[in-house]
Order: C-alpha cells, then structure tokens, then sequence
C-alpha cells in the first residue's frame, strides 16, 4: 500500500531522501507547486544558500520538470487541469514513487493566516484526508496555532511517517 502525502514539488528536489523511500510513496502535489519550479529555474535568485547546494537543487529542479513534461505525464496533467479538485492518474517515476497532481483551488478559507500555496496545500490535505509533509516550521506552528484540521509531518520525519505514521484513531485520540 502506497503512502500518501501532500507536498510542494520544490521539497521534492531539495530533499534527496525523499526520493529514496523505504516503502512506496504517492505524493500529491498542487498544480501551483509545479509552476512554481518554473519560477525557481528560471530566477538568478538561488533556492540553497550554499553555492555548490543551490547548482545541485536547481539541476534537480530541471529533471523534476524534464519529468512533469514527459508527453505520457504532460497529458495525465492536461486532464486533470479539466476541473477543479481532479487527480491525475499516477505519474510513476519508479516502483517506489508516483505523483498525483491536483488543480487545486485557493478559496482564500485561509488566506491572512497562508499563502496561497500552502492554502492549496491545506486544502488538498483536508479534501483528501492525507497529512502533509513541509520542513518550514513556521507553517507547521501556524497550522497547529489555526487548529487547522490536517495532519503534518516534518521532512525529517519522513521515514517514521512512511514506515509507521500516525492513524486516524491516534489522531483524534491525541485531541480528547
């Protein structure tokens, strides 16, 4: 059975361990995170700080996009940009990992607390009931301080998260 997880594209080429899961990993990933990789290639802004890092993640970057405008994968995507809320069928980049891509719709529900990104990613979690993984500590505290009903995972807790996770039942016990 798949794990699956909510998470921006660009976390995906900056986190090597992300691609090297001990279980197989579905990571749904907002139609805007995709753009956002363009964005990212293409700006003289660097993504790491370190000179060596930032050269390594951006050519990253440009394998993740090589991969989302593979004809197969472009056409997957095309058919779920159709409607809002739509999956695309999984894009499998090896028998480990696939990716579904959302056309998710930022209905501003969190808009002065989240970027429309991390709105997106919020609502793509919620609408899925799958947590998300982020290594900004800031949004995880946001969300935790919002009590926005989403589960998330810290990128350093990938590997408990796909091995064991926390259950639905572990959850709203940890509520009471």
């Amino acid at each position: 059975m798949r794990r699956r997880f909510v998470i921006e594209a660009v976390m995906i080429a900056t986190y090597g361990h992300l691609l090297v899961p001990v279980r197989p990993v579905d990571y749904v990933v907002p139609y805007s995170s995709i753009m956002e990789l363009y964005d990212m290639s293409e700006s003289a802004e660097p993504v790491m700080e370190d000179p060596t890092e930032d050269k390594h993640v951006k050519a990253k970057i440009g394998e993740l996009i090589s991969f989302f405008q593979d004809p197969l994968n472009r056409k997957k995507i095309e058919r779920a940009l159709q409607m809002p809320w739509r999956e695309s069928s999984s894009l499998l980049l090896n028998e480990l990992i696939s990716f579904t891509v959302v056309l998710a719709v930022d209905n501003e529900q969190y808009g002065e607390l989240f970027d429309p990104i991390e709105t997106e990613q919020i609502l793509t979690a919620t609408r899925l009931q799958i947590p998300m993984l982020s290594d900004q500590i800031d949004l995880q505290d946001r969300i935790i301080e919002a009590a926005v009903p989403v589960q998330i995972y810290d990128i350093e807790d990938f590997d408990f998260a796909v091995e064991e996770g926390i259950t639905e039942a572990d959850w709203e016990v940890s509520r009471d």
